[in-house]
């Protein structure tokens, strides 16, 4: 089976890669651009290009290449506060590179099976009685990134409508672990407290809303679920992905300074707070383990210290051996 992952060089992308190789006849492809220091450890177990989607033309050779029976498509701009700063930025990149992935992929008249990624963003601001969140619940976007992303997952339904695509839609919830961006706030906790074990940072940890609660899924749990979602998922449907709890920011910062190896002090800062924050997210993803029989496996508090470790061994922190032998 080939296997074409689009943003492999991403977080995502990569720990998919990382699933994919460890099952059987798997010959993995992935496109991209940027730095690919996440695919280092892969070697030439993947085929990797580098071009942008965004081209239609580029989209075109890439299938016709790679003539994959699997397409995930993960590649597009992730983080929502970006898409305030320059709304159709992020409009245009998500929608323009899924439209010529899709539109390549009809013109070849393939059979190969589709996955677009949505996102809980989707919903926006749910009232508590339609917690947890499932796929009946009206989308009620509060961010442009919400907007690209229901755009997105409509698109692939009009082109399963319209085409006949085997595509199936899925809404994760937000996904963490090791080699994610800092912008994203796990990992921006991770790295401050890193680089303040490190000496590199005075001892102050900056924050922003620390009220605002979400569903949290390690990406292994969630790149197993990308896999399931097109082996077993029914084409024209959409799933939601993720663990079914809610955790609030502040219990991630206390959970990560637990871990610290000096002590922190917690300001906040003004600038990190969102023109818009919905207050609580939390997956109702009953639908999707009924499909397909996945469940998450990785706790937080696992998930939590893998991603400091990941960060201690970037910004050169010593080990705990390290610091036992001192």
């Amino acid at each position: 089976m080939r296997a074409l992952i689009t943003g492999m060089n991403g977080f995502a992308g990569s720990h998919l890669a990382d699933f994919l190789l460890t099952q059987p006849d798997i010959q993995v492809f992935g496109v991209g651009i940027g730095e690919t220091d996440n695919l280092a450890h892969l070697g030439d177990r993947v085929t990797f290009f580098a071009g942008d989607l965004t081209a239609r033309t580029f989209a075109e050779r890439l299938l016709a290449q790679t003539q994959p029976d699997r397409i995930y498509h993960l590649a597009g701009q992730a983080f929502a506060p970006i898409s305030w700063q320059d709304p159709w930025q992020t409009i245009e990149i998500n929608l323009r590179a899924q439209v010529n992935v899709l539109d390549a992929a009809a013109r070849a008249r393939g059979n190969a099976r589709i996955l677009v990624v949505g996102s809980m963003d989707e919903y926006g601001r749910v009232d508590a009685q339609h917690l947890p969140i499932n796929e009946q619940v009206p989308l009620a976007p509060d961010s442009p990134y919400a907007v690209s992303k229901i755009a997105q997952d409509f698109l692939g339904l009009q082109y399963f409508l319209s085409h006949h695509l085997r595509v199936v839609r899925v809404r994760p919830s937000n996904h963490i672990g090791p080699r994610q961006n800092a912008l994203f706030v796990t990992s921006n906790f991770a790295k401050q407290i890193a680089e303040i074990e490190a000496g590199v940072r005075a001892p102050v940890l900056y924050v922003g809303n620390l009220t605002a609660q979400r569903d949290f899924t390690d990406v292994r749990d969630m790149a197993r679920a990308y896999f399931l979602a097109l082996e077993h998922g029914v084409p024209g449907e959409v799933y939601n992905i993720g663990s079914g709890r809610a955790h609030s920011i502040q219990r991630v910062l206390d959970l990560l300074l637990q871990q610290s190896r000096v002590p922190i002090r917690v300001a906040q800062d003004p600038a990190r707070l969102r023109p818009s924050d919905t207050p609580v997210v939390v997956c109702d993803a009953s639908k999707f383990r009924a499909q397909t029989g996945w469940t998450p496996t990785i706790p937080l508090e696992q998930s939590l210290r893998d991603i400091l470790d990941d960060w201690r061994a970037r910004v050169g922190v010593p080990s705990v051996r390290d610091y036992q032998i001192l």
